[in-house]
């Protein structure tokens, strides 16, 4: 419990620096912060982070979502001391906030997912290791001290690099595991389509599955099984920029990698395996005797889905639209979080993600079930304008949101939030 609060020492901080004319390095408003971002990215980048499924629709519902609900504030409670933290699998966290997984992150900035993992240990807030990483998840552990961490498990075709990656996880300090289900195949996204843009393709967002000794071996045999090569057409510009990005994304001196079949049989073996449309409930207990991590199902809408998960041995749920990014014209994940709740009964935590962006949404939807939440395209934008600072701003902002919203509405601790402190208003 502190005193002062996060909210209050971040306008603090912010105030302070105002005084000798310093401001923010990033807006702190989301709206702001999303259009400075798009200036700064080229459009691939922008298009691949911000962009949804089909006309969008379920982003925009997710959004509208958070609108029908409205908070009715509590008087003369004395708020003066906070605590915003909470448990989640035996680990006390500041608050119901965690980095969720956002794949290809050297698309918006260099240092990609370890300067996401520096500003969230620097804050104690846990990420979740995107499978879709720029950067392998040992790396990101070692920058991140004792903070937390978990991993997101896209279920590959390969059951044996399944389990190598669930080890890694382990061996990095991983607490959880995060099976994506609301991607067991790429969604329809106009943005990247009408620009030909898939960034695993030119080698990004690929360094899981390159720091891997399974991944490693199945592209060499993919390699050394290739026939002669057919005579290819005369390179473009764009051809030999491919080329040279799959060279950079393989392990080794780059001059090598040129010249080398290895690095466009790693695209090649990534783009066959990456995911299951297959995948169906025979297949967690396989998954629950490869690790006592808990595991959690990312992609939960049905409260059929949410009992039978718990039925089947699952620790715990992510309610989660994928951002926006699978199904156009699903429901919001917000609408979807209390029949979910309601369906598991207080037997395990359940999460949100897609469509959080304040301190104000964390509240919110704290108070309609979510036991934590997970902030995804926010911090994106943060990294793309500031690098590690932006996003440790981006987190500092929310987590200051949340503590003033939380004690601006009478409350002093996070299980005091409930669906009666809120109306329906849309």
């Amino acid at each position: 419990m502190d005193e002062a609060g996060a909210g209050r020492r971040r306008q603090n901080e912010v105030y302070r620096a105002g005084v000798y004319g310093r401001s923010p390095r990033v807006p702190v408003g989301v709206r702001a912060l999303q259009q400075r971002a798009k200036r700064a990215l080229d459009a691939r980048a922008y298009a691949y982070v911000a962009g949804g499924a089909g006309d969008e629709v379920t982003q925009r519902a997710n959004r509208a979502a958070f609108d029908r609900w409205a908070v009715v504030p509590r008087v003369l409670r004395d708020a003066s001391h906070r605590d915003t933290s909470v448990e989640l699998f035996g680990r006390r966290i500041p608050a119901p906030l965690l980095l969720g997984p956002v794949g290809a992150l050297e698309l918006v900035h260099g240092e990609a997912d370890l300067a996401v993992a520096r500003a969230a240990g620097s804050l104690g807030v846990p990420m979740v290791f995107s499978n879709q990483a720029s950067v392998s998840m040992e790396e990101c552990a070692a920058a991140m001290g004792d903070a937390p961490r978990w991993f997101q498990l896209y279920w590959s075709t390969s059951d044996e690099l399944v389990q190598s990656l669930v080890g890694r996880a382990e061996t990095a300090g991983c607490e959880a595991i995060v099976v994506t289900l609301d991607t067991t195949m790429l969604g329809w996204r106009p943005r990247d389509l009408d620009l030909g843009h898939l960034p695993f393709a030119l080698g990004k967002g690929i360094a899981q599955y390159t720091s891997d000794p399974v991944f490693r071996r199945l592209v060499e045999q993919r390699a050394a099984a290739a026939g002669p090569r057919e005579p290819q057409p005369r390179p473009t510009p764009a051809a030999v920029r491919a080329l040279i990005s799959m060279a950079k994304a393989w392990p080794g001196p780059f001059r090598e990698n040129l010249r080398s079949p290895l690095p466009r049989a790693a695209v090649e073996t990534f783009l066959g395996i990456y995911s299951r449309p297959s995948i169906s409930w025979s297949d967690l207990a396989w998954l629950r005797g490869t690790t006592k991590l808990p595991i959690l199902l990312k992609g939960v809408l049905h409260p059929d889905d949410a009992r039978r998960a718990l039925d089947e041995g699952v620790d715990g749920l992510v309610v989660s639209t994928h951002g926006g990014r699978q199904v156009d014209r699903s429901i919001a994940a917000l609408d979807a979080l209390p029949d979910v709740v309601a369906a598991v009964d207080e037997r395990a935590p359940v999460l949100l993600d897609s469509g959080i962006r304040s301190g104000a949404d964390v509240f919110t939807a704290v108070a309609l079930g979510a036991r934590a939440v997970l902030l995804g395209r926010p911090f994106a934008w943060g990294l793309a304008l500031a690098g590690e600072e932006g996003v440790r701003q981006v987190i500092s902002d929310v987590l200051g949101e949340f503590d003033l919203t939380l004690g601006l509405t009478g409350h002093t601790a996070v299980d005091q939030l409930s669906p009666e402190i809120l109306r329906r208003v849309g």
